[in-house]
């Protein structure tokens, strides 16, 4: 029981000292020179449409100009200088209403919509479900995914016929 009181003591010191020194995502600076690694365009030149991937064993974070260019990355990072997969320890996007940095694996995301990102379609993300049926409706979508939903098919074929805006 002793062990248990300690173990459990040091889980909580340990989780709030990470809580209480850690860096807010919202508040990241990113440097203008910032390249997406799969179009290379500068990505803060639209930044409401950057979104993240940090790979844990290189202590690295790339950031892309929307989540389609991000999930061509998460689907073979080896390709554009990643890790394996299993090294991501993160995947940020920002909701397309508030701006506000949300776990991309728990995200919503319209598919088809009139709404184009920097590269053409784009899925676009949101932090509510309710927040994606009213873009949906609103802008002509196709329909609401989540994220065990994106295939690379699916990335695949919004990407054919991209276009920079």
């Amino acid at each position: 029981m002793r062990r248990l009181l300690t173990f459990i003591t040091a889980f909580h010191m340990l989780l709030y000292s990470s809580l209480l020194f850690a860096e807010p995502l919202q508040n990241i600076k990113i440097s203008p020179k910032e390249r997406c690694p799969i179009c290379g365009m500068f990505v803060t030149q639209y930044d409401e449409w950057i979104t993240l991937i940090h790979d844990q064993k290189k202590n690295h974070t790339y950031y892309f100009d929307g989540v389609k260019d991000m999930m061509v990355f998460y689907f073979s990072p080896g390709s554009y200088g990643g890790g394996p997969k299993e090294d991501i320890s993160d995947m940020q996007v920002k909701d397309y209403y508030s701006l506000d940095w949300v776990n991309a694996q728990k995200a919503y995301y319209v598919i088809g919509s009139d709404v184009y990102g920097p590269m053409g379609h784009e899925f676009i993300p949101f932090s509510s479900h309710k927040a994606a049926q009213s873009f949906l409706k609103d802008h002509h979508g196709k329909r609401v995914i989540m994220f065990p939903e994106i295939t690379i098919e699916l990335v695949e074929s919004m990407r054919s016929g991209q276009r920079m805006r």
